[in-house]
């Protein structure tokens, strides 16, 4: 633990970076909450995640379309923008700005945060 206030958007990996940054910043039984920095990243062709546990997404920097399952169009998320994603709602990243970092603050809430699963579409 430290003593002096921490910035989530300082630190940032440059634009291009081959993978996305996911840092736990606080793990307690039923939440984790990350900060998840993307550059240019988005799911493989089909694949989707379907967690057991509620979601709630918010871009502070940036910019990214998600993809719901059974939903005609991306939702489009630029700063402030937030989502709440339910448990077992198959969702994906459809795009995320390949020209500056998008930083995402993911509040993960309920059972079993150590897992995600991915799946094929049906």
């Amino acid at each position: 633990m430290t003593d002096r206030p921490l910035n989530l958007l300082a630190g940032l990996p440059p634009p291009g970076t081959p993978d996305e940054e996911i840092r736990t910043l606080l793990a307690r039984p039923g939440l984790r909450i990350e900060r998840i920095v993307s550059t240019g990243q988005a799911s493989p062709p089909g694949f989707w995640y379907d967690q057991p546990q509620d979601e709630w997404v918010l871009v502070l920097a940036g910019a990214a379309r998600l993809r719901l399952d059974g939903e005609p169009a991306d939702r489009v998320l630029g700063p402030g923008d937030h989502l709440l994603i339910p448990a077992h709602r198959r969702h994906r990243v459809a795009w995320t700005s390949p020209e500056a970092p998008t930083v995402w603050l993911a509040v993960h809430l309920g059972p079993d945060q150590a897992s995600t699963v991915a799946v094929s579409p049906s």
